[in-house]
C-alpha cells in the first residue's frame, strides 16, 4: 500500500462520506488456553461479571465463549475444545490474545461491502444468526497480523448477545466491579516499516483518519524508541493508535512484544473510568499488579501539569501518571502484562478535558517498561 506521510496525515474524500459509521466497539474476542479460568480472573481482578455462555451445553461443539460486561466493555474469552482445531493454532503460535475487535455497526452487509471493495480482506462474508430473540448479522474482514474487525450489526436482536449464546445468572457471585466504563483506544502493535501501511489500511478501507502522531522524539529512552500513529473514526468512538519500533541501543518494548507474540497484534487496550483513584485502588486490592515509576516523578508534577482536582500524594501511592495539553489533563497507569509472556496489557485512564495520550509521560512509562524488560532478560 504505497503512500506518501503527508496523504497519511489528510483525510481523504470517502472517509468525509463516512462510508462506515460506527456505533462503537461491541466487544473484544480472545482465543485462550482456557477460558473458564480466564473468565474467573477477569471477573474477580478485573471486576467484569459473566453475562452470557456458549458451549457444548448449548449446542456448540467445538469450542466454548463466555461473555464478560463491566458498563459498556464486553469481552468475549474463546477456547477450543479439540487440540486440530484452528483456534489452537492460534493459541500455540500466539498465547492468549486479541483475535477479534468487532464493531458496531446498522448495516452489517454495508461496512462488509465497502471495505472489501476499497482493498480490505474478506474473512467472514455477511451471514445472517438467528433464534428465538431475533437476528443479528455479521460479517469479518483482516487487520494486521491474525487480528480481524468483525462487524456487527444488532438492531433485530433483543438476546443478551448474540444468538447461541445462552444469558448466564442475573447476579455474578464473582464479579468486583472496579467502575470501569468504556474502552477508550486499543494500540497495534506492527514490525519495522510497516505502521505506515496500517495507517493507509485504517484510512483507505475503512475511513478512519490521522489524530495523533508521535515520533521516536517523542517516545524514546536512552535505549529504546518506537513511532505510533493513531488513527480514529469518523465520530471518535474508536481510536486505534498504531505502533511500529524505531531503531534503538537495545531492543525496545515493540520488539520484545513481536518476538514472544509471533507477529502483529493488540498490544494493549486502555479501558476508561471516571475516577481513576477509585478504579485503581480496586484493581489493587483484586490483585492487579501495576507498573510503577520513581518517586521522583511526583516531585515537580504540580509545575509540569498545573493544578489538578486529585491529591499528589494518593496518586504517587498508587503510581498513577499525570498530562496536559491544551485542552486539559489526563490520569493514566498501566498494568503489567496479563499473560505469561510480555503481550497484553491493559491501561486504566481518565480524561477530564485532554484527547491525547500522555505524551509527557512517555519517557516514564517506557523507562519502566524497559526496568520490566530487564528483568525479564530481554532488554
Amino acid at each position: 500500500m504505497p503512500q506518501t506521510l503527508e496523504r497519511a496525515a489528510g483525510v481523504n474524500k470517502d472517509a468525509e462520506q463516512d462510508f462506515l459509521p460506527l456505533n462503537g466497539t461491541d466487544y473484544v474476542e480472545f482465543y485462550v488456553g482456557n477460558a473458564r479460568q480466564a473468565a474467573h480472573f477477569y471477573r474477580t481482578a478485573f471486576g467484569f461479571h459473566l453475562a452470557a455462555y456458549r458451549g457444548p451445553e448449548t449446542g456448540t461443539r467445538d469450542r466454548a465463549s463466555y461473555v464478560l460486561v463491566q458498563d459498556e466493555i464486553r469481552f468475549v474469552l474463546t477456547t477450543p475444545l479439540q487440540p486440530d482445531h484452528p483456534i489452537s493454532d492460534h493459541i500455540r503460535l500466539h498465547g492468549d490474545g486479541v483475535r477479534d475487535i468487532a464493531l458496531w455497526v446498522e448495516d452489517a452487509e454495508s461496512a462488509w461491502r465497502e471495505t472489501t471493495r476499497r482493498g480490505a480482506r474478506s474473512v467472514r462474508p455477511p451471514e445472517k444468526l438467528s433464534d428465538g430473540n431475533g437476528e443479528a448479522r455479521l460479517a469479518s474482514i483482516a487487520a494486521y497480523g491474525d487480528t480481524i474487525h468483525t462487524f456487527v450489526e444488532r438492531r433485530n436482536y433483543r438476546g443478551v448477545f448474540l444468538p447461541g449464546f445462552e444469558p448466564a445468572a442475573a447476579e455474578d457471585p464473582l464479579a468486583r466491579p472496579a467502575g470501569l466504563k468504556h474502552i477508550d483506544h486499543m494500540v497495534g502493535n506492527v514490525a519495522l516499516g510497516e505502521m505506515n501501511r496500517w495507517v493507509a489500511f485504517y484510512r483507505d478501507a475503512m475511513g478512519f483518519k490521522m489524530f495523533k502522531h508521535f515520533d521516536d522524539k517523542d517516545i524514546s529512552t536512552e535505549y529504546s524508541a518506537l513511532m505510533s500513529k493513531v488513527m480514529s473514526n469518523g465520530n471518535e468512538r474508536v481510536k486505534f493508535p498504531i505502533n511500529e519500533p524505531a531503531p534503538g541501543k537495545r531492543k525496545s518494548q515493540i520488539e520484545e512484544y513481536l518476538e514472544f507474540y509471533h507477529g502483529p497484534g493488540v498490544q494493549h487496550i486502555a479501558m476508561a473510568t471516571d475516577n481513576i483513584i477509585e478504579t485503581v485502588g480496586a484493581l489493587k486490592r483484586q490483585g492487579i499488579e501495576f507498573l510503577r515509576v520513581p518517586s521522583t516523578y511526583y516531585e515537580d508534577l504540580a509545575a509540569r501539569v498545573g493544578r489538578i482536582d486529585e491529591p499528589v500524594g494518593r496518586l504517587q501511592e498508587l503510581g498513577i501518571l499525570v498530562d496536559r495539553d491544551d485542552e486539559g489533563y489526563m490520569l493514566q497507569i498501566f498494568t503489567r502484562p496479563v499473560e505469561d509472556r510480555p503481550t497484553l496489557f491493559y491501561e486504566v485512564i481518565q480524561r477530564k478535558g485532554s484527547r491525547s495520550f500522555g505524551k509527557g509521560n512517555f519517557k516514564a512509562l517506557f523507562e519502566a517498561i524497559e526496568r520490566e524488560q530487564a528483568r525479564r532478560g530481554n532488554l
